[in-house]
């Protein structure tokens, strides 16, 4: 019994299947049916009478594409209502243009052994250009006139180099605190700082006189000493900076360097200046010609101040022209010290004229000399 029910399910299944199937080729089926008549009618469909395409008349030059015009056939009828066939019509003349002598004709007609077919195909109508507003002819006049818009302007190089970066804030603190410490000095000393420059002007006064004064104060001797040891490296610094021998990225390292380098050379100077003094019994002499020296180096630190002032900050031309200032007014220091030291030793001893003129090539110029030497050599590299 249930088999029967199994079966008789599977018989109403395939019914339905067949049901649903014959339905769905049905609803295709009219779509098709219908396209059909259409396409079939269509094709039973007499053309319709076509005219003959006219010939568009153009100039010889003229390449503008223009639209061919279908000639539309005319139809008459008599009084009844009935259409005349065309056959019964007779071809009417076609009218001459008129010519007037004074007008040439605008187009001519292309000649007939060109071998060109007519289209006989709608063409689409020319978009007119776009026409030229006033903004449009301000930038072709602006085009024409500037010479940074121009297509075809004259190419330069630019062999201008891109200058570095130079952080120099470092320098103005520097500057101020030397200027600050001299302030501070002279405020702490003013009474030395007065026999100081009396003693420097004044080379009649006695030199016992003069060198006791001067003893009573042995820090700001000592300070004014450090003073000029900082005072001329931080020139001989600028020198070199100014020159281009270096640059301020090893301002770090050199102005360090420097001032070691001068404490380094006076300092052997001083003891070789006590060593010889006691060497050969003239240690007075040798405390005259000490306090000369250094007389003079004191003089020299202070003045050098407004040329450090000058060579950190000028324009390079201005600078320039202080360096030559700054460079002779040291020779007349050095030249004076030397004529004071000579008056002074001829007190002592008696000797040539050329025998001090060897001993200052010996032992001071010829020391300067090769130090420069060597420093130009270790910043250049021996070029």
């Amino acid at each position: 019994m249930d088999n029967f029910y199994i079966f008789a399910d599977i018989i109403i299944c395939i019914k339905k299947y067949f049901l649903v199937r014959s339905w769905l080729l049905f609803l295709f089926i009219i779509p098709c049916l219908r396209l059909a008549a259409q396409t079939d009618s269509s094709v039973r469909k007499e053309p319709a009478v076509q005219a003959a395409p006219v010939q568009v008349q153009r100039a010889p030059g003229d390449t503008a594409a223009k639209p061919v015009k279908k000639k539309v056939p005319v139809v008459k009828r008599d009084s009844t209502g009935a259409i005349i066939p065309a056959s019964v019509l007779k071809p009417a003349a076609p009218a001459a243009p008129a010519i007037t002598p004074s007008a040439t004709p605008a187009v001519a007609t292309t000649p007939a052994n060109t071998g060109t077919h007519t289209d006989t195909t709608q063409q689409q109508a020319v978009v007119p250009l776009k026409q030229e507003t006033a903004y449009d002819l301000f930038l072709k006049d602006l085009t024409v006139k500037n010479i940074f818009l121009k297509m075809n302007k004259p190419s330069r190089l630019d062999v201008n180099k891109i200058r570095v970066f130079e952080d120099l804030d470092w320098l103005v603190y520097v500057m101020a605190g030397v200027v600050l410490l001299l302030g501070i000095i002279r405020l702490s000393y003013l009474k030395y700082f007065s026999d100081l420059f009396r003693a420097f002007l004044n080379p009649t006064l006695s030199q016992r006189q003069l060198k006791d004064q001067l003893s009573q104060s042995p820090f700001p001797n000592f300070l004014l000493n450090v003073y000029f040891v900082i005072s001329l490296a931080l020139y001989l610094y600028l020198l070199m900076y100014r020159q281009q021998y270096i640059n301020s990225n090893t301002a770090w390292m050199a102005i360090p360097g420097l001032i070691v380098l001068v404490a380094v050379v006076y300092g052997v100077k001083y003891v070789m200046l006590r060593f010889c003094g006691w060497l050969f019994g003239s240690a007075e002499l040798a405390d005259a010609y000490i306090f000369i020296l250094y007389l003079i180096n004191k003089v020299l630190g202070i003045l050098l101040v407004p040329f450090l002032v000058i060579l950190a900050f000028c324009t390079p031309e201005l600078a320039k022209a202080f360096m030559y200032i700054s460079i002779f007014f040291i020779v007349l220091l050095v030249a004076y010290r030397y004529i004071r030291s000579y008056s002074v030793v001829k007190q002592y001893l008696s000797f040539s004229r050329l025998h001090f003129f060897l001993y200052l090539c010996a032992f001071e110029v010829a020391p300067v000399l090769i130090i420069t030497k060597v420093l130009l050599v270790a910043l250049t590299g021996g070029l």
